[in-house]
């Protein structure tokens, strides 16, 4: 099986992601952060990763570091993961609707981190949420699990569903990405021999 556990702790948080890339979609989400943990909870379930993450975190403050800090280690849980990425199909890309809004997101575990974004979400908060901390959490998730990372809102009007399909369309895409080929079974997916 194709898992793994991290610990991170800094002075701000105490972060610790278990991750299973040949799950069922279980999820056991503490972020302390209501709204987030209903995102991840998307990602788990639309990968069929099973995913465990607690965090403590400075939210006195704010979420921004609760939040890139779990992007951050649920990154580096990724890589340790999915090893040396042989045999796997290495891209994967998603399109996701929720009523009136539509994302699309295309993932390359190329060993290279990149993100692009662009959602313009129609509101600065989604409850107590700020919107700003979705960038946030998939730069530190692309920047430490090494994979190119693309992200669309291609249309919405409620900031909710905007945020939700990109969360979604994020689990699905990397689902197709870590999937086996049966085709290439056991063969690094690169002409330059190495990702």
């Amino acid at each position: 099986m194709r898992s793994a556990q991290i610990n991170r702790n800094t002075k701000e948080t105490q972060i610790s992601v278990t991750l299973n890339l040949d799950g069922s979609g279980e999820a056991k989400l503490d972020s302390g952060i209501a709204f987030f943990d209903h995102m991840l909870d998307q990602v788990a379930r639309h990968g069929t990763f099973d995913l465990d993450i607690k965090a403590v975190g400075d939210l006195a403050i704010d979420a921004h570091h609760t939040v890139e800090d779990i992007g951050i280690t649920l990154g580096q849980t990724f890589a340790k993961a999915i090893g040396d990425k042989r045999g796997v199909r290495r891209y994967g890309y998603a399109y996701v609707p929720l009523d009136e809004a539509l994302s699309r997101v295309v993932i390359d575990l190329s060993g290279r981190p990149g993100l692009v974004f662009d959602i313009d979400f129609t509101r600065a908060r989604i409850g107590e949420f700020d919107v700003d901390l979705v960038r946030e959490f998939f730069q530190g998730f692309a920047n430490h699990a090494l994979v190119t990372l693309h992200i669309d809102n291609l249309r919405g009007i409620n900031a909710h569903h905007q945020c939700e399909t990109a969360f979604k369309a994020f689990g699905r895409a990397l689902r197709m990405a870590v999937e086996t080929d049966e085709r290439q079974a056991g063969v690094l997916p690169s002409t330059k021999g190495l990702l």
